[in-house]
């Protein structure tokens, strides 16, 4: 259902009417009876401060000492090539269930040693996404073996042949040890969550639960197209993380490539977007010899035929209970927010959990939400009642409000859909068009991108709302409708969703009132992204909230400059409270840059996209011929102090 909300006073703001609350609100059921219990009476510093673990949580005490290091130990897969793992373990007799951290990074970056540097948070300089196993002394303190290892083809395993059910093979190995009671997890999050979901997908009998947080894109094995460049942008955040790598790699001299990829490099060599960027021309330059991975999708930027019906196919065949999720921080490099929202759609008739955090990453080396990991296997490998079943299935992090809400699906069931109507001098409101009016005539609003080898100043559009009369919180995806015209044949465009305020002006005739006041705060919460050719839809799996784009080389449709074309622009998942007098803010650019020089950026996991080498014009139209509007997922929720399980109101 789409709602427009407007104020009791006028026509051109946002008003959230006070409704009963929603189920959702109420506070959840936490941790073992003797916890509940605790929680009601008295509420802990953690849970008054926002914090990388769940308020009320289930801390179960260390039950074990002592760790028992068995480093580098070969073990031996179906076709005979051999794995390394590391093995700890408590200094028990008793067998344990055994919880193995599995992906591409090197396992050298997981050891206790390698992790007994103090946790650094995500504005350090020495956050380093990759050490993100686990906490190997908690895990093994509360009686599970910590096993983390590393495919054929990476580090110190072995290679050839394909790594399809190396996974498999390896929970198998781990179930049959004497340590192990043959009851096995796995824990460590984006690849590491990633190898969770590809193995899931074939059922090892000894694997009884995952916890595949950020566990990057659903559609494709282990990730894909899809999720890690949204509406076919390309994004660089693989060839910058892509340096932490240490796969096996032969680099030779380019060599002459079959006649096909032959047709799709010589056409990449000549992309003048392409040849912009001196380090992409790099890449292509060596025709698969370095950085193989980005090299392909530089060739072939599509999606796969068949990779979205071969990978619906699959999520029918998980089986055990998933608990995922992602932070709102994801919407930089998209694949672990995106990933994590369509398992939880098409995850069906399995025991499941969702949780978001906020923009603010876990600190490295990962040891966030550990209690929570625990919790969720003391129930699936122990029997232990951690109540972890009685709370609902969704919980999310609002922004703004810095407190936590449930839920019970996603996007949640209550949602409001509510459209925002962009129109002159950069305005956004609830009013719709009137046919028959001066609402006819409005003309578009336009901006000029010039190109990186132009100018560092990124052009835009900045349409929004009156300061609010009351809160308005939206939580789930939103989506920008938008009808424009260009002069060229393609353009990215980029879409900033942004929370701005308080600002307690008012714009009249009157001098100093002309214009809103500069240097007012503002927070970016997300962004959206659509590559212009890549706008066709595929009409079954859309929702009016979610554009699911082909994104196939063959669904390309190149613009023809000057006509108006309709864009549906999905904007990535967020939840943030519009506090009163906060402006809602929706920005439309079509470039964004590195923030360094030759390619370098400040933070991989906020990356940088490859953009247009032309000059190009952009007239945004909204009329009543052609109502752009954003959809925004607000939430009914009722003024003053908001029910939550912790956090400040």
């Amino acid at each position: 259902m789409h709602t427009t909300l407007t104020c009791k006073y006028c026509h051109d703001c946002l008003d959230v009417r006070p409704v009963p609350p929603p189920a959702l609100m109420d506070p959840p059921r936490l941790g073992d009876a003797t916890s509940r219990d605790a929680h009601k009476e008295s509420k802990s510093m953690s849970e008054l401060v926002p914090s990388p673990e769940l308020p009320g949580s289930h801390r179960r005490e260390a039950t074990h000492s002592g760790l028992v290091s068995e480093t580098d130990v070969y073990v031996t897969m179906r076709d005979g090539v051999r794995l390394c793992v590391d093995v700890y373990r408590p200094e028990t007799d008793e067998p344990l269930p055994a919880l193995l951290a599995f992906s591409i990074y090197n396992k050298e970056l997981a050891t206790p040693e390698a992790t007994s540097l103090p946790p650094q948070p995500a504005w350090s300089p020495l956050w380093m996404g990759p050490t993100e196993a686990g906490d190997t002394r908690f895990l093994t303190s509360r009686g599970y073996v910590h096993v983390v290892g590393m495919p054929r083809g990476v580090g110190k395993s072995g290679g050839g042949g394909s790594r399809e059910f190396d996974s498999y093979d390896l929970i198998e190995w781990i179930a049959a040890q004497p340590w192990c009671d043959g009851n096995v997890g796995m824990v460590g999050i984006s690849g590491f969550g990633a190898e969770q979901m590809h193995v899931a997908r074939q059922n090892p009998p000894s694997l009884k639960a995952i916890f595949p947080y950020d566990p990057r894109g659903a559609y494709g094995t282990l990730g894909g197209f899809r999720e890690e460049h949204p509406g076919g942008v390309l994004s660089l955040f693989r060839y910058l993380v892509g340096h932490f790598g240490v796969f096996h790699q032969n680099k030779g001299a380019p060599t002459q490539l079959p006649p096909a990829r032959d047709a799709l490099w010589r056409t990449a060599m000549a992309n003048p977007d392409y040849r912009m960027y001196g380090h992409i021309l790099n890449v292509l330059s060596m025709k698969g010899q370095h950085m193989p991975a980005i090299f392909e999708t530089l060739i072939n930027p599509f999606e796969e035929p068949g990779t979205v019906e071969r990978s619906e196919a699959e999520f029918d065949t998980i089986k055990i209970p998933v608990y995922t999720g992602a932070g709102w921080y994801g919407y930089t490099y998209k694949t672990h927010l995106q990933g994590a929202q369509s398992y939880w759609r098409h995850l069906k008739d399995i025991p499941k959990k969702l949780l978001f955090l906020g923009h603010a990453h876990l600190e490295r080396p990962f040891h966030g939400l550990h209690h929570e990991i625990v919790r969720w296997y003391d129930h699936w490998l122990k029997g232990i009642d951690t109540g972890i079943l009685d709370e609902p299935p969704v919980r999310y992090w609002v922004s703004g409000a810095n407190e936590w809400r449930t839920g019970t699906d996603w996007p949640l069931p209550e949602t409001e859909w509510t459209k925002l109507y962009l129109t002159s001098w950069e305005r956004l409101r609830s009013q719709e068009f009137t046919p028959g009016s001066a609402d006819d005539l409005i003309p578009p609003d336009s901006f000029v991108q010039m190109p990186l080898t132009h100018t560092r100043d990124v052009a835009k559009l900045r349409f929004m709302t009156d300061p609010l009369p009351h809160d308005v919180l939206i939580a789930g995806p939103s989506k920008l409708k938008l009808w424009a015209a260009i002069d060229q044949e393609d353009t990215n465009w980029i879409i900033v969703l942004k929370d701005v305020g308080p600002d307690p002006s008012v714009r009249t005739a009157r001098e100093g009132e002309f214009d809103i006041p500069q240097g007012l705060p503002e927070r970016e919460l997300t962004r959206g992204w659509l590559k212009a050719t890549n706008r066709a839809l595929d009409a079954e799996r859309s929702t009016p909230w979610k554009p699911f784009h082909k994104l196939t080389r063959d669904a390309a449709q190149p613009v023809v400059p000057g006509e108006v074309v309709e864009y549906d622009i999905e904007i990535l998942a967020t939840a943030n409270l519009f506090r009163a007098g906060h402006r809602i803010c929706v920005e439309i650019t079509s470039m964004d840059r590195p923030t360094g020089v030759a390619g370098a950026t400040d933070v991989e996991y906020v990356p940088y996209h490859i953009c247009s080498s032309k000059t190009t014009l952009h007239h945004v139209f909204h009329n009543t011929q052609y109502p752009s509007h954003l959809l925004l997922p607000v939430v009914p929720t009722v003024p003053g102090p908001q029910e939550s399980s912790s956090g400040p109101a």
